[in-house]
């Protein structure tokens, strides 16, 4: 078909940003927050701000007070609730995830023995249905089968909850300050009747502290979380609990839960209770991670005591609509609208605020610091295994000023743990989960995209240093696999060998480490570039990931340090690799496709051998579950789609962008594929419908297929794109301002310039 005028672009382009339509644009109601709850996806439904401390969600239960029907605490068919608790991660996958914080319940009855006592959830939990139950951007409801009710909304660091009871029955709050997720190393309440409030805090940490390998490494604490609740009530009785001792008119407690699972860790714990005469409460709370005076001065910053959960829960919409407005699409069906705009309200959950409205916010190193000028907030919460390959560059295209402080937040933890960047940070706290040195395509993937106001030369020598002087860490075996100490494990050797070797790297697999170090190392040398500082020993071991593909099996495999391969070989196993298998990592070299096409023979055969990866035996597209081909649930090879364009078949890329978009993004609750890990899945799905993605971790050059929707603008960057045809899947044309892209990928210059672009497909 022939491309579009000129003329008719520029009217299009003029109606798609005209002041009338953005004033009144509300895309919050395209959003439902249930999407992901079921299936693995592990989000959560509750009332949250864009990049929220506070996320107020119900924690689920199947009968057992130390676990949840999912790994962050709610489960959509998992209809029994035991509170609602004040953090949350979105969809991290360790089970269960993280944080879950402070749950608090409202109950009916009368209180005669500890809640900790009831295990099994019988007594201190309620049923509810999904007919009761409201989500919301910003605001969470829900009747309970007990005759109580939650109605919760949050700004940034507070939250107002109003709490209903039926008539003439005990109505009471309970405060189980110690039943974090994965169980607390101590926790605190005090309840003031005087001033009506209950206060408190939680010591916990223990991300993926419950491996399924029986790892012990992160059953540790490493932050704690205050709150305080303020009451527009008296309170008609009070009391606390230890363990199964019930204290009634007690005012204060002590205790955590540990670590451990089932018997070792049922039954313990402390908490507070508050009981009420009216049959409704409204209650304010505000969180901190460095005191309670923090927390207090966060709720009186952030929620006055003339407001109500309407109110708050309107400021939240406002907020929410402007920030999705981030990207505005138009056409297209309201199913498809619903997935898009769920993916974007999921990618903007993370990166997290961990800072005080007064600039104080809890460091790596257990220590009180306070932002630096320049720097607006404090995040924490990195899964960046996950995260470099979509949700970061998303991020930093959407909101480069968030991408920015977020980038000098990772440099800030790094310099307070030692020069070293964690892979997965949780809250402030280094975890070691994964594999790899994911910071670095982080950060330069961000700095690619246009995120400019943070430290990026100090950041540069960091990951630097770690990259180049061996860290005694790199020699520790303390939680592997899965969550080995070192940044760069067994630097020493690495750079020796030219390849993590399998019997001595001590890292999760020999292969997979080398594959990631080599994206790292790329992006090392492609920020050195934009720095001036170019690198040709970096550029040069960015190439190592030659030195694990055997061209014997055709396929990436681990080795000894006596460069033998490890035998047998089958690429569907796992062996040396991190979740995932050879058949997924050996397509792990984003940023020397056209070298590894060499490899396996020439354009020709890796396009031959990327379909098979894409369709079973019969011909039907694979959607997970069989090892020597694509799983769209796990990110080692979310990038394999877009890899036909480098082959020379871009006509390949858009059919499997379209068939992976469209096979396994769905609407209601199982509607992604896999963990959204921090926003990762939803990111890949937000690029795959603008029909963009990045070529690479560390640039802003950016692959094609032909976008879902007619319309999309990106106002921030003055990018417009109009796809006339986008039910169809083959491109015919691009045009970026009036010129035809020759190539199936745009230049960083489309990011850094913005204009028109226009895709007629067929």
């Amino acid at each position: 078909m022939r491309a579009l005028s000129i003329t008719l672009v520029t009217v299009l382009a003029a109606a798609l940003v005209s002041p009338a339509s953005a004033a009144v644009r509300d895309d919050t109601r395209s959003v439902d927050p249930l999407i992901g709850s079921a299936g693995g996806g592990n989000t959560y439904p509750g009332a949250v701000r864009p990049f929220g401390m506070i996320s107020w969600s119900p924690t689920s239960t199947r009968g057992d007070q130390t676990n949840t029907g999912a790994a962050n605490g709610y489960a959509y068919d998992a209809t029994r609730v035991r509170g609602f608790s004040l953090t949350h991660v979105n969809g991290a996958g360790c089970h269960p995830g993280a944080a879950g914080d402070v749950p608090i319940m409202p109950h009916v009855g009368a209180i005669t023995s500890s809640p900790t006592a009831d295990t099994k959830d019988q007594v201190f939990a309620s049923d509810f249905s999904h007919a009761d139950e409201v989500a919301e951007p910003g605001r969470y409801r829900v009747g309970l089968k007990s005759g109580a009710s939650a109605d919760l909304s949050v700004t940034t660091r507070a939250g107002i909850g109003e709490f209903g009871f039926p008539a003439g029955q005990p109505a009471s709050l309970l405060f189980r300050v110690s039943n974090s997720l994965n169980g607390s190393e101590d926790a605190e309440v005090t309840i003031d009747p005087a001033t009506k409030t209950v206060s408190g805090s939680v010591l916990t940490g223990a991300f993926c502290g419950r491996r399924a390998n029986g790892g012990t490494n992160n059953q540790k604490s490493y932050y704690r979380l205050y709150f305080t609740a303020s009451f527009d009530q008296a309170f008609s009785g009070f009391g606390t609990w230890v363990n199964d001792s019930l204290k009634p008119g007690a005012t204060t407690a002590t205790g955590g839960e540990g670590y451990l699972t089932g018997n070792a860790r049922a039954g313990k714990g402390s908490g507070g209770y508050v009981s009420f005469a009216d049959t409704h409460v409204r209650m304010r709370v505000g969180i901190s991670y460095t005191s309670l005076e923090a927390a207090q001065r966060n709720l009186k910053a952030e929620i006055s005591k003339r407001d109500t959960v309407e109110s708050v829960a309107q400021d939240a919409r406002k907020t929410w609509a402007k920030q999705l407005r981030a990207v505005e699409v138009d056409g297209g069906t309201a199913d498809q609208r619903t997935v898009f705009y769920t993916a974007l309200y999921h990618a903007f959950l993370q990166p997290n605020v961990t800072s005080d409205v007064d600039g104080t916010y809890l460091g790596s190193d257990r220590r009180v610091h306070r932002l630096a000028p320049g720097q607006r907030a404090q995040y924490g919460n990195f899964s960046g295994w996950d995260q470099y390959r979509a949700h970061t560059q998303l991020l930093a295209l959407l909101e480069p000023r968030v991408a920015g402080d977020y980038a000098q937040s990772l440099l800030n933890l790094a310099r307070q743990n030692g020069g070293v960047w964690d892979r997965w940070v949780h809250v402030n706290g280094p975890t070691h989960v994964m594999t790899g040195d994911p910071s670095a395509p982080a950060v330069a993937g961000m700095y690619a995209m246009g995120a400019r106001n943070f430290d990026v030369r100090g950041a540069y020598d960091s990951l630097l240093r770690q990259a180049t002087v061996p860290h005694p860490d790199g020699l520790s075996d303390k939680g592997c696999p899965g969550q080995c100490e070192g940044q760069r494990p067994n630097l020493a050797e690495y750079l020796r060998l030219g390849y993590a070797p399998q019997d001595t790297c001590h890292c999760w697999g020999g292969a997979a480490e080398t594959l990631e170090d080599a994206v790292a190392d790329q992006a090392l040398a492609d920020l050195a570039d934009r720095l001036g500082r170019p690198s040709a020993d970096l550029r040069a071991r960015a190439g190592w990931w030659r030195n694990t593909f055997n061209p014997v099996t055709g396929h990436q495999q681990a080795r000894r340090a006596d460069g033998s391969w490890v035998t047998p070989f089958n690429p569907a196993s796992d062996l040396g690799f991190a979740q995932g298998t050879s058949a997924t990592y050996t397509w792990m070299v984003p940023h020397d496709a056209a070298g590894l096409a060499t490899a396996m023979g020439g354009n020709e055969t890796a396009v031959t051998r990327l379909d098979s990866f894409f369709h079973r035996p019969d011909g039907s597209w694979a959607t997970g579950g069989d090892p020597l081909r694509y799983d769209p649930t796990n990110e080692p090879g979310i990038h394999t789609p877009w890899l036909f364009n480098e082959f020379g078949r871009p006509d390949k890329t858009q059919e499997t962008v379209r068939a992976m978009a469209s096979l396994v993004y769905r609407t209601g609750p199982s509607g992604l594929p896999g963990n959204d890990d921090l926003g990762t899945m939803s990111a890949w799905y937000v690029f795959a419908a603008l029909g963009l993605y990045p070529r690479t971790p560390s640039s802003a050059e950016l692959h094609l297929a032909n976008p879902m929707f007619p319309k999309a603008r990106i106002a921030s960057r003055g990018i417009t794109v109009l796809a006339p045809q986008s039910s169809k899947v083959y491109v015919d044309s691009v045009r970026w301002n009036g010129r035809r892209a020759e190539q199936p990928w745009l230049p960083e210059s489309f990011v850094q310039r913005g204009g028109v672009l226009v895709v007629t497909a067929r």
